[in-house]
C-alpha cells in the first residue's frame, strides 16, 4: 500500500492488518449486515489545518470508544492515492489500523462514481458493500466532492478549523459550497487548537454568525481538539456529545433539492470576521 500523507494518516501507532477476506465470507457478511443501520458522516477537508490527521484520529477513536465499527475514507487532496485495485475491488484496499477502526485511502475516487446528474452517491453504496461490518463511514473530502456525494442524503457536515484566519475562511467556503449546492444548512465545527488559546470561542461564534447572516445556515455545535493532547486519553465529553448527535442525523429527512442550475459558488465572498483572531 502507498505511504499515507502524515497530515492525513489516521490512528497512528497501531499495527496494520489486511482486511481482505474470502469472497464467500464477504458475501455472508454483506447478507448478515444488510439490514443493519449505517451512518455516514461528512468531514470537510481543510488544507489550512496542519493537524487534520489528528482530527481524523480523534474522531475515529471517539466513535470506536462508543463501540462503533468505523471506516475512515480519506478522499482529501492531501490523502494518498488509492491502490490500483480500488476501482475494481475496494474491499481489498481497506486496512485495519486499530480495533474497530479501518482506513481507505481514496483521493480522487469519488469522481469515478459520478453519474450524469453529477452525483457520486454510488461511491457511498460501494463503500457499504466493501465494508459490510462498518457501522460508521467517516468521509473526509474536499467541499466539491462532498457536494457530489451528499446531493441526496441527509447529513450535517463537520467543518474543520484551526486558530488561524485562513483555515476559518476555508471552513466557511466549504459551508458555502454545501449550502448552495446541496441545500445543507446545519453544520458542526471541529476546531484543532490549544485549549489555552483565548480566541477559540470567538472563532466558533464568528463562523456561526457569518453562516447565519450570509447563508441562512446554522452552526449547531463545536468541539475543541487539542493537537498536543494525549492521543490515548479518553475522548472529550464535548466531542462525544457532538458525534452522538451526528449519529442521529440519519433519521432526518433528506434535504430538499438544491438549485442545481447556475455556476458553482465562488470560494470567496463574505468571510468570517477577523476580529476573532486579534
Amino acid at each position: 500500500m502507498p505511504a499515507r500523507h502524515p497530515a492525513a494518516a489516521p490512528v497512528r501507532g497501531f499495527q496494520k492488518a489486511s482486511m481482505r477476506m474470502p469472497l464467500d465470507q464477504a458475501d455472508g457478511l454483506r447478507r448478515l449486515f444488510a439490514g443493519r443501520g449505517r451512518h455516514v458522516l461528512a468531514l470537510a477537508a481543510n488544507p489550512h489545518v496542519p493537524f487534520s490527521g489528528v482530527v481524523l484520529d480523534r474522531v475515529a477513536a471517539a466513535l470506536a470508544a462508543q463501540g462503533r465499527e468505523v471506516l475512515v475514507v480519506d478522499a482529501a487532496a492531501s490523502a494518498p492515492l488509492p491502490h490500483e485495485l480500488a476501482r475494481v475491488d475496494l474491499a481489498a484496499c481497506i486496512e485495519r489500523l486499530a480495533p474497530r477502526v479501518s482506513y481507505l485511502p481514496a483521493r480522487g475516487l469519488p469522481l469515478a462514481y459520478v453519474d450524469t446528474r453529477g452525483s457520486a452517491g454510488a461511491f457511498i453504496e460501494a463503500l457499504q458493500l466493501a465494508a459490510p461490518v462498518a457501522e460508521v463511514l467517516l468521509l473526509h473530502a474536499e467541499g466539491p466532492d462532498l457536494a457530489r456525494l451528499f446531493q441526496r442524503r441527509a447529513v450535517r457536515p463537520m467543518l474543520i478549523g484551526a486558530d488561524h484566519p485562513e483555515s476559518i475562511k476555508h471552513a466557511y467556503a466549504n459551508c458555502k459550497w454545501l449550502a448552495r449546492r446541496c441545500g445543507l444548512l446545519s453544520f458542526d465545527l471541529l476546531l484543532a487548537a490549544s485549549p489555552s488559546s483565548p480566541r477559540v470561542r470567538g472563532i466558533a461564534a464568528s463562523l456561526g454568525g457569518c453562516a447565519d447572516t450570509f447563508l441562512g445556515a446554522a452552526l449547531r455545535d463545536w468541539a475543541l481538539i487539542d493537537p498536543a493532547g494525549d492521543p490515548g486519553a479518553a475522548p472529550d465529553d464535548t466531542l462525544q456529545r457532538l458525534l452522538g448527535a451526528q449519529l442521529e442525523v440519519d433519521d432526518l429527512p433528506a434535504p430538499g433539492p438544491a438549485a442545481a442550475a447556475g455556476p458553482w459558488p465562488a470560494a470567496a465572498g463574505p468571510i468570517p470576521h477577523r476580529t476573532a483572531f486579534r
